[in-house]
């Protein structure tokens, strides 16, 4: 009788014990909630990015672009990105510490669009011609919510495009010595993810989930965007899911 007890005590505790991990599993992701451009004089458009299992403080960029894809305005960046200083920029006395760097391979495809070129002949943001402190923030370390005010009204058809990458990420094919002379392909691994979504304000939906559409130069040297997908794996991980809203 007593080891029959014991055996209905253990299997209520297990079950109890697999319902809590069910229950805590089920506990919607914390959000870090992020305001772009709140003078803007145009619809707050909000971006919500849910993250995946590859997700550890990637790099992004939102931005709008009209029907024809021609580049309207950035939406967000983080500071790393708006100024070109990284907290890891160089290492002095054994040591990492913040500094300008050039990193053109992180997000060559809306750097591109943003069509400013630096003294250098990069596209990528430096202390020289930063993104305004109105456009960028924090880089967020997990899932977040941005509401972003357009700077004046928007077409009836534009596109929200977004571009992520992640640091070191090789894998089969985007191995460490695919290209071992370059320095900025060392840094990316797999070239960053494009998204996008279409908007038609004259028939507006609820939500709109991006889509993948292609990735960036590998090592950043164009503006170009390459369609095929199969050669990614993890960076098609880093989000679970974008999805934006117009209000």
């Amino acid at each position: 009788m007593k080891r029959t007890l014991i055996i209905i005590t253990i299997l209520i505790a297990a079950a109890c014990s697999t319902a809590t991990m069910k229950k805590k599993e089920a506990t919607p992701e914390q959000k870090t909630i992020i305001t772009s451009n709140p003078e803007g004089e145009g619809p707050v458009i909000t971006l919500e990015l849910t993250k995946g299992k590859s997700f550890y403080y990637p790099l992004m960029a939102a931005w709008l672009e009209d029907a024809e894809g021609n580049y309207v305005q950035t939406l967000f960046v983080p500071v790393t990105i708006a100024t070109g200083v990284f907290k890891y920029g160089k290492q002095e006395k054994n040591k990492w510490v913040s500094a300008p760097k050039r990193a053109p391979q992180t997000l060559p495809y809306w750097s591109h669009k943003r069509g400013i070129k630096a003294s250098d002949g990069l596209y990528m943001p430096g202390p020289e011609n930063p993104v305004s402190d109105a456009y960028s923030g924090a880089t967020p370390a997990q899932g977040f919510i941005l509401n972003a005010k357009s700077d004046k009204e928007l077409p009836q058809v534009f596109r929200v495009m977004f571009e992520i990458n992640q640091n070191w990420d090789w894998n089969e094919y985007w191995t460490n010595d695919k290209y071992p002379d370059n320095e900025n392909y060392k840094m990316s691994c797999q070239p960053a993810l494009v998204y996008e979504a279409q908007i038609d304000l004259g028939n507006l939906q609820e939500s709109y989930r991006m889509q993948p559409i292609g990735h960036s130069h590998y090592s950043g040297e164009t503006g170009e965007l390459f369609p095929d997908l199969s050669t990614l794996t993890t960076a098609l991980n880093i989000a679970d899911s974008i999805v934006v809203r117009i209000k």
